[in-house]
């Protein structure tokens, strides 16, 4: 199958590169000639623009989007719709707001063009392991594309999750669950760490993948972290987010759906990004008036 693929990043380049490994042709575009170069020497056929891109397709057209997003999705359909015919594709790979999804797909069919959303997992080691895919949109442009959701994820690694913003919806849901996980590691490897015992943390991070209920991907990739490194040296406790998290507890309100872990670990990662927490400070001063306990000075 032929397709355009836009946004060449850490992970598009890999999609572009297994879709390549498939057998599929692909025209790559992205901001910078640097990505460009790069997959053409993978295989694939190098894009000046989304002009050029287009023009190097085929009948029916399809155009994945790896792009941030927000306005980068915006503004490259916008580029892209006056170049496509109807029932040409668009796919966004990204982590799209689910509802922003919907609003766009109704926009988009009012000129005929299919927009699916495709929820990508897998980050980069997608081009190893696969992507697992969970996508949305009319079901037959869908099934039309399935071939290249079949060849980017690993066997049984795909879902129709139903109409336009479901497979965002359900991507956004995936990494709420993510957030929370990755807190209940990092607390309870914390309770080792500080217990007085002398437990090799990164040897129960490889136990632990050996029949334990508590086995997973993250587990693995914390005895990666761990291995030569058991402080985790060089490492600012600071820890950012997508914005998926957010979305996912906005959602979980939205849905009058209680989400106590996720919406914990979202705050805890806010508070790992406080250089010094005026609400601490001010805990401190009030056990300090009502009960004269000690306040440690700066």
């Amino acid at each position: 199958m032929k397709i355009g693929f836009v946004g060449l990043g850490k992970m598009g380049g890999k999609m572009v590169e297994r879709l390549l490994q498939k057998g599929h042709e692909v025209v790559a575009y992205n901001l910078t000639q640097k990505e460009v170069d790069e997959a053409v020497s993978k295989g694939a056929i190098g894009a000046t623009s989304l002009a050029d891109l287009v023009s190097k397709l085929d009948g029916r057209k399809i155009v994945w989007l790896m792009v941030p997003a927000g306005k980068p999705v915006d503004q490259n359909i916008a580029d892209l719709l006056p170049l496509l015919k109807a029932d040409d594709i668009i796919i966004d790979g990204g982590n799209s707001y689910w509802r922003e999804t919907v609003a766009r797909g109704q926009k988009i069919k009012e000129q005929g063009i299919h927009y699916l959303d495709c929820g990508t997992s897998g980050g980069v080691w997608g081009l190893q392991n696969g992507y697992c895919l969970m996508y949305g949109g009319n079901k037959a442009a869908c099934d039309y594309a399935e071939p290249i959701f079949k060849s980017l994820a690993p066997e049984d690694g795909y879902i129709y999750c139903g109409e336009s913003g479901a497979g965002h919806m359900v991507k956004m849901v995936h990494n709420g669950i993510e957030y929370g996980m990755m807190q209940a590691y990092a607390e309870g490897f914390e309770i080792m760490k500080n217990s007085p015992y002398n437990v090799d943390l990164e040897k129960v991070s490889r136990t632990w993948m050996h029949g334990s209920v508590v086995r997973s991907w993250l587990l693995e990739l914390i005895g990666n972290a761990l291995e030569g490194n058991e402080n985790l040296d060089g490492i600012k406790d600071y820890v950012a987010d997508s914005g998926e998290g957010r979305w996912t507890v906005q959602t979980a309100m939205d849905f009058d759906v209680p989400a106590h872990v996720i919406t914990s670990s979202l705050f805890t990662r806010f508070e790992s990004r406080q250089e010094s927490s005026f609400a601490m400070k001010l805990l401190a001063a009030m056990r300090n008036q009502f009960g004269g306990h000690e306040i440690k000075k700066q």
